[in-house]
This record gives structure tokens, C-alpha cells and sequence, in this order.
């Protein structure tokens, strides 16, 4: 067995290393990557160059580098395992609440939501599988950055930017901290009518995976009481505690 400082190892660590910086910055030219993973510029760029001619990196026009679509095949595969692992703790959700039950995971600067229970109720919430949203606008978007540092959080919106969808949306960075702050002292973050009029979700973060995800139950406003906030919350951290050990144990 190769030991972890066999050069065939540190070249799949650094490839990886790459990949994630991708993913944090959006695009980086090859002084800014070989710089951050402290190796030579050559050196970098042969582990670009393999990973361009593989799919997973491409250059850009600027010549700056990016994550390549093929990550996508990958990204999918995760979803459609993440779905089916975490549908049990979706149910009960559903089920105690009364509410509709999301997973969502980060995919570059949106939310992409990947599972949901629906609420037994004949008017519900109903958010497609698949469907992307802003980080900042939604329940789960802000649960995700809470969990993040902030100069990563700051990035992922400066990408998307910060468009309102309802009066109530927040538009402005400062105001965005300061709600993330008030997410990281409750353990929970809300979406009071910020990406649709009348609609209120509470969302938590799984903590310790590699993933950036989170779940929320949703609905309208008139049933989403704060008092049902108070049932919601401790089940969604008892869930989110769940989803994190399994998780684990399934990845060892």
C-alpha cells in the first residue's frame, strides 16, 4: 500500500485541492491556483492539463480555469444516492410537522433542491426536485452559508447577486451577515415571504459532512405559526443530527 507522501498520492490530493478551489472561487488563473496549493506553476499547470483533458477542469476565454461539466454527471450520481438515503427523515418530518420537507445541497452559487415529502394538506408547498434557487432568498440557502466563512459566503452571492423576488427579500450584504449571525446563534435559519409571498420555511444545516446541505419543512404563512416554528426546529436538528450519522457511517 502507498503511503500518503508517494508522489502518486499527492498528485490525486492536489488534483483535488484544485477542484474544490474551483468550486470555492468560481474561476482562478493558474499563478492564483499554484499559489494557493504551494506548488510551482509547471507543476500546476500539468495537473490542469489533466484534468482539462479529462472533463473535469476547462479553460476559459480569459484563459482563466474553471470546473468542467463532467463534474456534473458526478454531482448528479450524489443527488440521486442523497435522495433515497435521507426520504426516511423527510417522511417523519412531513409527518410530526404537517408540512412539506426539503433536502437541498449548495451547487456552485444556488441551492439546487434534491428531495422533498409533501404535506398531507390539499394546499401545500410543493418545490420540484431539481429546481435552483438563490442562496439568500430561501430557508435553506442561508442555513447552507451560516456554515461557511465569510469570505467563501460573500463569493457565492457576489456570483448570483442578490436579487429580490419579494419585498421582503434581502438585497444588501451587511443586512445578509447580520442574518446569517442571528442563524448561527439559533442553529436554525427562516424564510419569512422572501422568495414567495405568503409562504414561511425553517431550515438547519447537516452538520459535519462534506456536502454543504440542509433541510426545511415549508408552508403557508397562516399555518406556519411561530408556535409551529417551536415544534419545527428541535425535530429539524434531531433530523439533521440523524442525517449527519448516517451519512458518515455510510462513507466511513
Amino acid at each position: 500500500m502507498e503511503n500518503k507522501t508517494s508522489g502518486s498520492v499527492q498528485s490525486v490530493e492536489r488534483a483535488f485541492q484544485l477542484l474544490e478551489l474551483l468550486a470555492d472561487h468560481g474561476e482562478s488563473t493558474l499563478t492564483e491556483l499554484s499559489a494557493a496549493i504551494d506548488v510551482p506553476a509547471p507543476t500546476t499547470h500539468r495537473f490542469l492539463k489533466t484534468l482539462v483533458s479529462l472533463g473535469y477542469v476547462r479553460q476559459l476565454p480569459n484563459r482563466h480555469y474553471g470546473l468542467g461539466l463532467k463534474l456534473t454527471r458526478l454531482a448528479d450520481r450524489v443527488d440521486s444516492q442523497l435522495g433515497p438515503l435521507v426520504a426516511p427523515h423527510l417522511d417523519t418530518l412531513a409527518r410530526e410537522i404537517g408540512e412539506s420537507a426539503n433536502l437541498a445541497v449548495l451547487e456552485g452559487h444556488m441551492v439546487v433542491y434534491i428531495a422533498q415529502s409533501p404535506s398531507r394538506h390539499a394546499m401545500r408547498m410543493f418545490t420540484e426536485v431539481g429546481h435552483r434557487a438563490h442562496t439568500h432568498l430561501t430557508g435553506v440557502g442561508k442555513a447552507i452559508l451560516a456554515g461557511l466563512p465569510d469570505d467563501q459566503m460573500a463569493r457565492i452571492v457576489g456570483r448570483a447577486g442578490m436579487p429580490a423576488a419579494t419585498e421582503r427579500s434581502i438585497t444588501d450584504l451587511d443586512r445578509l451577515r447580520k442574518e446569517l449571525n442571528k442563524v448561527r446563534r439559533t442553529g436554525y435559519a427562516t424564510d419569512n415571504g422572501e422568495q414567495e409571498v405568503g409562504v414561511v420555511c425553517y431550515a438547519v444545516g447537516i452538520p459535519n459532512v462534506p456536502i454543504s446541505m440542509a433541510i426545511s419543512v415549508s408552508g403557508p404563512a397562516f399555518r406556519m405559526t411561530p408556535e409551529l416554528g417551536k415544534k419545527a426546529v428541535p425535530l429539524l436538528l434531531s433530523e439533521a443530527e440523524a442525517i449527519s450519522a448516517e451519512l458518515l457511517g455510510v462513507m466511513g
